[in-house]
């Protein structure tokens, strides 16, 4: 495979990890180097994993999760983006205890999951007509890790200017719901509801 397919594949998977890392900057709202370096690996090396994992898989796998890999992913960002709206209401409450931090924990492993599923999709198709995996695997990782970086920091600007403010986390969690929607468009699970 050409390196510049793979460049174009690599920034296609990369775009879910972006538009999380914006929604993840707008609810921090300033970003410490040790959550850059967590939210941007992570997001990395999922990306950079799946696709080995859907290779190695091959077609064994694929007619098992196929059916509903796109709801697992809308359910982990559903989730979080779920999680987001509730602080954001809450936010006047002055006995709230601190917010969740993105970047930690089992929530981060959720959106590096859900924003990852795509490449084991890709791995899979890589698998079937014989390419091999590696190089892609790490470009793919790379890319996300850049672009996880680029969207925190947009994130952070967006929730640091005036007229986002007020609106940031309510901002991020409908971006997260909207991502998962389209996962959902894009895999024809919601045909039922458009006809």
């Amino acid at each position: 495979m050409h390196i510049f397919s793979i460049i174009g594949i690599a920034v296609a998977l990369a775009m879910d990890a972006f538009a999380v890392s914006i929604a993840v900057g707008i609810q921090l709202k300033t970003t410490r180097f040790r959550q850059f370096f967590r939210l941007s690996f992570h997001f990395g090396l999922f990306q950079a994993l799946m696709p080995i994992i859907g290779w190695s898989a091959g077609l064994t796998i694929r007619s098992l999760i196929a059916a509903f890999d796109h709801w697992i992913a809308f359910g982990l960002l559903a989730l979080v983006g779920g999680n987001m709206l509730k602080e954001a209401f809450t936010a006047e409450n002055p006995d709230r205890e601190e917010k969740k931090d993105a970047t930690k924990g089992m929530t981060m492993v959720m959106l590096s999951v859900a924003t990852s599923i795509d490449a084991l999709a890709v791995g899979f198709s890589l698998s079937i007509i014989n390419e091999p995996i590696i190089l892609p695997a790490v470009v793919i990782g790379l890319v996300a890790l850049i672009f996880t970086i680029i969207g925190l920091n947009l994130g952070n600007f967006a929730s640091n200017s005036s007229w986002v403010k007020p609106y940031a986390e309510i901002l991020g969690g409908l971006v997260l719901f909207g991502i998962g929607l389209n996962i959902l468009y894009e895999h024809h699970a919601l045909a039922f509801m458009l006809d």
